[in-house]
């Protein structure tokens, strides 16, 4: 059974169980892998091995990492501890 299979059972199910926010979201995921705008890689047949039933998302080379947060920066304001 492939993901998109899986996915609109699922929506099916929660339609029928009066959960439609639940039903709209996997609405919309299926929709973007229809699409092709999803990361979501499925698992190859065979593939056997602990944790191999996860399907896997795959970076997109062409858009950069996010920046790393400078922890020593942080949080901290200008102006020293205040005293009142």
């Amino acid at each position: 059974m492939g993901a998109i299979e899986d996915l609109e059972r699922r929506m099916k199910a929660a339609a029928e169980a009066g959960d439609f926010e639940t039903a709209a979201l996997l609405r919309d995921a299926i929709a973007r892998l229809k699409a092709g705008e999803s990361n979501l890689v499925e698992q190859s047949p065979g593939r056997m091995g602990l944790g191999s039933s996860q399907e896997a998302y795959v970076r997109d080379p062409t858009k950069p990492l996010p920046k790393k947060p400078d922890l020593m920066t942080k949080g901290r304001r200008p102006g020293g501890r205040r005293r009142g």
